[in-house]
């Protein structure tokens, strides 16, 4: 047994010796850290237990035979961050080109289905070359099993993939399938089609980071965040983490807070004019609200009139949408609308509060936005409100026209409550544009076209805008002094902490996709 035992120390060191000299090297050379260092970077220290570190392939065509590397190029196991459990799974750059064949894809199976079974979040950690050619089809069956297992596992456990090299054709729609996905520029590309098949058949000339780098995907929404190096990616990771849920069954941890829940947001007063039409930053509000003003931005990048992320109000998480006025005056379109759809649909599947800032002046009106879908695109985000159980709060800012008021989380879809600061304008359409549309004769058959429109314009606002209306209908809770937002917000999250309610049941189940 004596000679087993040390039969296998030598086989264990073989399988753990991360790349040889030259292939590390290279990753350093790159910026990039070796599969064995990313996973140590992210983890908490000693905490990573390894599966399958003896796995090898079963090829034996093109030479495979003779080359057999221990992990097939793929590091899986679990380990804790910040003491909470994750399963994870890094490509190994340093063997075959991170690429996947039958046994490195049935390594990522194995991980996936432990992760979904023990209900704890899943990290892939990905670059790789994709489909090892020399494996043919199960290579590509490989890859139908892990996005299968990526649909399976969406709205059950959190699903994180970070991108640290080269992911091209069929691996990208793994990433795209997880809840969130961490760029590093320079280093990271994702891409169905290669630059060399675009300009053979279109003629395009581009360059792997002008197709598919990170600062692309930031741009079209594929990217959650973009960092400048891989610490910095895990660093974000780990913040991140620290709002979900192990899974749905759970909510959010706790945090503590010594950020008063009853503190005065003077600052508010300032922040948002009194005129509708002047903009400014809503995340200045989002930040005076929250605890500690800290406040993560999704997808800052992609679609920025509307904002959304996480934050916590009394140590607790909360999902945060808000129109930004500093972007198209902060109107809904096809992207913003898709954008916050997601958001809604995953915080509601992992039980985060939703709190909603509203300054909308309507959709963005335009041939190209009737034509890209904006009406089944705005239903998009209706649907994710409409079918949100977890607790949510409304907060009209100040205007909300249209069916964009609708949309952005009124009483009327199922909001439990709604606060309203006192200078809000609720409407079918603005003061100016409902009186000349109500008074179009009037106004032109008059004497003075210009001061009837001005009076008519008044006579509208004071009837049908004034900050009360909603109120005095039961459309609006409460309108409050915007220096209690954070406390009113607080107690009615407080209050909606036990909140249950079911939808009918359906044949499929929640999903934030």
């Amino acid at each position: 047994m004596r000679d087993r035992t040390a039969e296998l120390a030598v086989v264990r060191q073989q399988a753990v010796a991360d790349l040889d000299k030259r292939a590390a090297a290279r990753q350093h050379k790159l910026g990039k850290l070796t599969a064995r260092e990313r996973v140590a970077r992210l983890l908490d220290p000693g905490t990573f237990t390894e599966l399958e570190m003896l796995r090898r392939h079963r090829a034996t065509d093109f030479g495979m035979a003779a080359d057999r590397p221990y992990t097939d190029g793929v590091i899986t196991g679990w380990g804790l961050i910040e003491g909470r459990r994750v399963f994870v799974y890094a490509h190994d750059f340093g063997i075959f080109g991170g690429s996947l064949g039958e046994a490195h894809a049935a390594k990522i199976h194995k991980v996936m289905d432990l992760a979904d079974s023990a209900g704890v979040p899943l990290i892939g950690l990905n670059d790789g070359a994709g489909a090892r050619i020399q494996e043919g089809v199960t290579a590509l069956a490989g890859y139908g099993g892990i996005f299968r297992r990526n649909v399976r596992s969406s709205g059950v456990i959190p699903q994180i993939s970070v991108m640290l090299g080269p992911c091209a054709g069929g691996a990208a729609y793994s990433p795209a399938l997880t809840d969130f996905v961490l760029f590093v520029r320079k280093s990271a590309s994702m891409y169905i089609t290669g630059p060399d098949v675009i300009k053979a058949v279109t003629g395009e000339d581009v360059d792997i980071e002008g197709l598919g780098g990170a600062d692309v995907h930031a741009r079209s929404g594929q990217a959650t965040f973009v960092h400048d190096d891989e610490d910095d990616a895990f660093d974000t990771l780990r913040h991140l983490l620290s709002y979900l849920p192990a899974n749905n069954r759970e909510f959010p941890p706790q945090g503590t807070c010594d950020d008063p829940v009853d503190r005065s947001c003077d600052a508010l007063l300032d922040i948002v004019p009194a005129a509708p039409h002047l903009p400014y930053d809503v995340r200045r509000v989002v930040t005076e609200i929250v605890d500690h003003g800290e406040f993560l931005e999704l997808q800052a990048l992609w679609a920025a009139n509307v904002v959304v992320g996480l934050a916590r109000i009394g140590g607790h998480a909360v999902g945060v949408v808000a129109n930004q006025p500093m972007t198209l005056a902060g109107v809904l379109d096809i992207d913003a609308s898709q954008k916050a759809a997601r958001f809604i649909r995953f915080c509601d599947s992992f039980n985060i509060p939703l709190l909603t800032l509203v300054d909308v002046p309507g959709f963005l009106p335009g041939v190209d936005q009737e034509r890209g879908g904006i009406i089944r695109n705005g239903a998009k985000l209706l649907y994710a409100y409409c079918e949100a159980t977890v607790p949510r709060i409304q907060v009209l800012l100040r205007k909300a026209y249209g069916g964009a008021y609708i949309v952005m989380d009124s009483r009327s879809i199922g909001a439990d409550l709604s606060f309203a600061w006192p200078g809000n304008e609720v409407a079918v359409m603005g003061a100016e544009a409902a009186a000349g549309v109500i008074h179009r004769r009037r106004i032109q058959q008059a004497a003075d076209p210009e001061a009837t429109r001005r009076e008519l314009v008044e006579e509208y606002r004071r009837s049908l805008t004034h900050p009360y209306y909603g109120a005095e209908r039961g459309l609006v809770d409460d309108v409050i002094d915007p220096r209690d937002t954070r406390a009113a917000v607080h107690a009615g999250l407080e209050m909606l902490r036990s909140k249950r309610a079911a939808l009918p049941q359906r044949k499929h189940g929640n999903s934030p996709l």
